[in-house]
């Protein structure tokens, strides 16, 4: 068994698809037709017609069958003495014109066998040359398989005005390979498949045992590296003529696939994913792993890389950013490939519905994450900005700027659109990067790396973004304190306690996400069902979606509430009770107070007032994002002055807390910490400050050289 290959995913998309047969498959070593392989090929895309593909073949064997049938007619036609002489070769055209009427017969008989309708359709180079034969052509070949008629394409050969058409390589197309190449353009396939008589591309002759087949050919790697074997023993080119019309074909947009015509189903694995044959494809070039370095030289490249970005003018810094926008959307398909791989993967391992739901890039998600990137690059240059202006004493001008950090290391969870915003972030604010994200995001994680890392201009570099890729190298990592700055965990309770106690490294960031929703007994009852619904069920694995409800103890068997706890209920909202609630509303009871679902659950707690809310969230809070719902002004001002978490609000959901809807663009995550930065941590979290003095010669001598006059100055823009 090969296994399904999640990275060629994009085969279940194929509707139309072009089979190219070449001669070693429709024909056997002595040259007689192999009709067990014929035969099975045409039950294949009997089938496919079957099931709603729309198949086009282009088949060899018509010279090698005309060859072998003359050769027969003049042997039963010689004398003895006739064939003791020498014997001329037969004219190739001749070949041709014998062989594609046997070849075409067979095919008609095969395909009458299956109650399908062929059509055979003989084209020359020359015709190509005609717009007006190319617009019938599609008209043509559409005509067909509407009526679910399979058609046949061989090149003309009998009268083909091409220059030694077995030898000349020039042209708009010189084999049959070549020609299922153009045909794949021209009538805008899906795929295109070259069955050979091997299982695909080798890195050097097939019978060669220290020759291996190559999966994915990936031409800045492959090619001249490849060593091709004997040519074909009946075709024209063999594999060097497979592989130059694949090349052609990928990088104008036609997958291709190589593999054998011999193996049984080999066409149907191929269009379920399989790993069989040898895929060629426009953006194999991004699928190349990283080439591994250490951590150290990572973070030092990283580092590098910054100063060179921090180095160019605002300008410059704005248009990378919009380029890797530009680029995330030009290759979202790819993205969305790999991003499915990875969802697929999740599932068949059976992970949890919530780390799922966080690791889905949904429909417009990448679009979301382009423009947002773009609102970033608009804002003011975050780096070097004066943010105060001082005259320490006479021609002596200190200011406070802006700076990058340097180099930050991010650990994150399962959600490959952190990658973008994380690294958006760096760029804009003119740090280093190195990125680990969750295994499960893999495949996504790699490719959204690739994407970013090649729209970074050689001026700055791609390895401006490292991306680590085993968990096992994070302990390493956490010992480069004289390389990384600060280190931003966003995972679990227990990833951030490793980290905290493993490092030197200042770490900034939240365990968890335990956000409160407190009802007081003023409330809008109206207004609580929305606010406090949207806070659930709007995107229950954030972290920034309500974990507990706190509901004040005078609303207990009133209508509003329990029309409150019916909606959730309704909406699919599983509800677990404190101590309290679980008697007076009838909940099961919660397992702990402390504890954040990330998913489509919530626990409920009644309490006595404000100040119990207050306490309740003090203990069994996160420091996250907590929200009162109060029509008393009073009450509302008490909650937000007093609770102690990073975000705090009134009558408004608490999945408001985000960077990118508070104006920042984006976010690296969400910080509970109170130095340096706290809540969402976008641009001007990734900054520090640097002291800057202008002087023109003085001396401090003993404090006896400069009279200090401390004035502050008025602040300037600074470009």
């Amino acid at each position: 068994m090969n296994g399904t290959d999640l990275s060629r995913g994009f085969f279940k998309d194929v509707k139309r698809l072009i089979i190219k047969v070449g001669t070693a498959v429709v024909t056997r070593t002595d040259g007689r037709l192999a009709l067990g392989r014929l035969g099975a090929l045409c039950e294949q895309i009997k089938d496919l017609n079957s099931l709603g593909y729309e198949v086009i073949v282009v088949t060899s064997g018509a010279v090698g069958l005309g060859r072998q049938r003359l050769k027969y007619r003049r042997l039963i036609n010689s004398s003895f003495a006739d064939l003791q002489k020498p014997q001329v070769d037969f004219d190739g055209k001749a070949c041709a014109a014998v062989g594609q009427n046997n070849l075409m017969a067979l095919y008609d008989t095969l395909f009458s066998q299956l109650d399908v309708t062929s059509a055979q359709l003989l084209v020359t180079d020359s015709d190509f040359r005609d717009k007006g034969f190319r617009k019938q052509l599609d008209e043509t070949v559409k005509s067909l398989l509407a009526l679910r008629v399979i058609p046949i394409f061989n090149e003309n050969d009998a009268v083909s005005t091409r220059r030694a058409p077995y030898e000349d390589s020039s042209g708009i197309f010189w084999d049959n390979d070549s020609l299922a190449a153009l045909l794949a353009l021209e009538l805008k396939a899906d795929l295109l498949i070259l069955l050979s008589d091997v299982e695909g591309l080798y890195s050097g002759p097939p019978s060669d045992p220290q020759s291996k087949l190559i999966h994915t050919y990936i031409k800045e790697i492959h090619q001249g590296e490849i060593t091709f074997g004997d040519k074909s023993r009946v075709g024209r080119g063999g594999m060097p003529a497979k592989v130059k019309a694949a090349v052609n074909a990928a990088y104008a947009g036609i997958p291709v696939v190589i593999t054998s015509g011999y193996a049984p189903e080999n066409i149907m694995k191929v269009l379920q994913g399989e790993r069989v044959g040898t895929l060629f494809h426009q953006d194999a070039h991004l699928w190349v792993p990283v080439k591994e370095v250490s951590g150290r030289e990572m973070a030092v490249a990283a580092r590098e890389s910054s100063r060179r970005l921090q180095a160019l003018s605002s300008q410059d810094r704005k248009k990378i950013l919009l380029g890797v926008a530009d680029a995330l959307e030009a290759n979202e398909k790819l993205i969305k490939i790999e991003n499915e791989a990875d969802v697929a993967a999740a599932q068949q391992a059976g992970l949890e519905k919530s780390l799922i739901s966080r690791l889905a890039l949904k429909p417009g998600k990448i679009g979301s994450l382009a423009n947002s990137i773009r609102v970033l690059a608009n804002m003011e240059d975050p780096i070097g900005r004066v943010l105060k202006r001082t005259e320490l004493a006479d021609g002596l001008l200190l200011e406070k700027t802006s700076s990058p950090l340097g180099v930050l290391l991010i650990v994150f969870e399962s959600r490959p659109d952190a990658l973008v915003q994380i690294a958006s972030l760096a760029i804009r604010s003119g740090n280093g990067l190195l990125l680990k994200g969750g295994k499960e995001a893999k495949r996504s994680n790699a490719i959204l790396h690739k994407v970013i890392t090649t729209a970074i201009p050689d001026t700055v570099g791609g390895r401006l973004i490292g991306l680590v890729t085993s968990r096992d190298e994070i302990p390493d990592l956490l010992k480069l304190d004289d390389v990384i700055d600060l280190v931003i965990p966003r995972g679990s309770n227990k990833l951030v306690s490793q980290i905290k106690s493993s490092t030197k490294i200042p770490v900034l960031g939240h365990a968890d996400g335990i956000c409160h929703v407190y009802v007081d007994k003023s409330a809008n009852m109206e207004m609580a069902k929305r606010v406090v619904l949207d806070a659930k069920i709007d995107y229950p694995a954030a972290c920034n979606a309500m974990e507990t409800l706190l509901v004040h103890q005078d609303l207990v068997q009133t209508a509003g509430l329990n029309e409150l706890i019916v909606d959730l209920h309704t909406e699919g909202v599983t509800l677990f009770g404190g101590q309290r609630a679980c008697k007076e509303l009838n909940l099961r009871e919660a397992h702990s107070l402390h504890h954040e679902y990330n998913s489509m659950a919530c626990t409920v707690e009644i309490v006595d007032d404000v100040h119990a809310a207050i306490n309740h969230i003090h203990q069994h809070g996160s420091a996250h994002t907590d929200c009162i719902i109060a029509e008393d002004q009073d009450v509302a001002e008490v909650f937000l002055c007093q609770v102690d978490s990073a975000a705090v609000f009134h009558n408004a959901s608490t999945r408001f807390c985000d960077g990118a809807r508070f104006g920042l663009g984006a976010e690296v995550g969400i910080s509970t910490s109170r130095i340096h930065a706290r809540g969402p941590v976008g641009v001007e979290g990734l900054l520090t400050t640097k002291w800057i003095l202008r002087g023109n010669g003085q001396v401090v001598n003993g404090d006896k050289g400069v009279i200090y006059t401390h004035k502050d100055m008025t602040l300037q823009s600074v470009d």
